[in-house]
């Protein structure tokens, strides 16, 4: 017995009703398994910081924690690079892997209130694909997301945001991204 009252993300809905049908007839598939969907969001924080003070590192996760809605793990140096004043198993960043609601709730709050909080957006490029179907854009701030407030940050990070589909090429991957709206330069 289905529960009535479980929540459904509202792109997970969007893919269900509309999404599917559209990339279906663009592509001609014949079947629901060949179309490409979503597999998994990566949010990634580097701090260059890092190396005079650890604290940092762990401030950084803590925010990426709250944007993520899911506990973020801090990254260790592999080697040790004297140059960077770096030492192996040096925290050096924080990660977090979106899969299932948590990742389209994310990737809508991107696309419709973090996005157009950036200083002079314009769009995001749509050159950024990996020749997978892998989308990676960078953001020079991390507090475009409401839930970062704004007056108890000390430093303003970016964050790279890598959306993995199981999308075969380019073009079908920005179709399924250009059917959630996101808003790629023309």
């Amino acid at each position: 017995m289905l529960d009535a009252t479980k929540y459904t993300p509202r792109l997970r809905a969007q893919f269900n009703d509309s999404v599917r049908a559209a990339l279906k007839e663009e592509f001609g598939y014949k079947s629901d398994m060949q179309l490409p969907r979503l597999d998994k969001i990566v949010l990634n924080m580097g701090v260059g910081e890092a190396v005079k003070d650890t604290k940092k590192v762990k401030q950084a996760a803590e925010e990426l924690s709250l944007i993520a809605g899911q506990k973020a793990v801090i990254t260790y140096a592999k080697k040790s690079i004297a140059g960077f004043r770096v030492r192996e198993e040096m925290p050096l960043g924080c990660k977090v892997t979106l899969r299932g609601d948590r990742m389209y709730d994310f990737l809508d709050r991107l696309i419709n209130i973090a996005l157009p909080r950036v200083r002079d957006f314009r769009g995001v490029k749509p050159t950024s694909f990996d020749g997978r179907g892998n989308y990676a854009m960078g953001l020079k701030e991390h507090i475009v997301f409401p839930e970062i407030n704004f007056d108890k940050v000390d430093e303003v990070l970016g964050m790279d945001i890598i959306i993995c589909t199981t999308a075969k090429t380019d073009a079908e991957a920005k179709s399924l991204l250009k059917h959630f709206n996101m808003p790629f330069t023309s």
